[in-house]
């Protein structure tokens, strides 16, 4: 997710209230292509918990490579939401209800790393704040929208977005290849990612990540990659 209605051949859209509009992709994994999952909202108990989620650190998916999906450019990059007014812009088209009830339980001033995914190299490239909780996505009653859902209505909406902000680019880039090393030795010695949702639900575009996962990935940035 990164995912404001992205700009239509690049040009940024605005909505009512000036904020850019991030197309985010549909849920998918960084080797595949995008594919909405449909969960039950009753299927997983993050979903149910979603509200006692303890976690103020996430991890925010979207995509930094022009891909059309029907006629609409569902690129968002870093670099685009730090050009965008203010540098902040919201994060919509999330249709899945696990990702949903994570952004319904993200708080102001939370962080989330920025990660550029189904992309030749995924990895997290910066920092991000949410600067406004979650409010109904508007993408959801848009006919000509990638993300439109026409079993969605307004007075009982399905759907959610939060506002994000740019904080800064990653002192370096942090490849998912480099994480999944890290990933695959913590299994075996109990370290801070051995149950890092990027490996056990990859497919998910928002992700929450416990204080250790953050601050452990935040460290990186001062070591040579593995």
């Amino acid at each position: 997710m990164p995912r404001p209605w992205k700009r239509l051949a690049g040009a940024a859209g605005l909505d009512k209230k000036g904020l850019s509009r991030k197309r985010t992709k549909t849920e998918n994994s960084d080797e595949t292509s995008a594919q909405v999952e449909n969960f039950s909202p009753q299927t997983t108990s993050d979903s149910k918990n979603y509200g006692k989620n303890l976690s103020n650190y996430w991890l925010m998916k979207s995509e930094p490579e022009s891909r059309l999906e029907k006629g609409v450019d569902v690129k968002f990059s870093i670099e685009d939401l730090k050009a965008q007014p203010k540098q902040t812009a919201s994060w919509d088209g999330v249709r899945n209800y696990q990702a949903r009830n994570f952004l319904r339980a993200m708080k102001l001033e939370d962080e989330a790393f920025f990660y550029h995914s189904n992309c030749k190299e995924p990895g997290i490239v910066g920092l991000i704040k949410i600067v406004k909780e979650a409010y109904p996505d508007h993408t959801q009653f848009e006919e000509n929208n990638p993300h439109y859902d026409p079993s969605s209505k307004e007075d009982n909406p399905k759907w959610f977005m939060v506002d994000v902000q740019f904080v800064r680019i990653m002192k370096r880039f942090i490849s998912l290849a480099e994480l999944k090393t890290y990933h695959q030795a913590h299994k075996a010695t109990g370290g801070p990612l051995k149950n890092m949702a990027l490996f056990t639900r990859q497919r998910l575009s928002v992700q929450s990540l416990t204080q250790e996962e953050f601050d452990f990935i935040l460290s990186l940035e001062e070591k040579e990659p593995n």
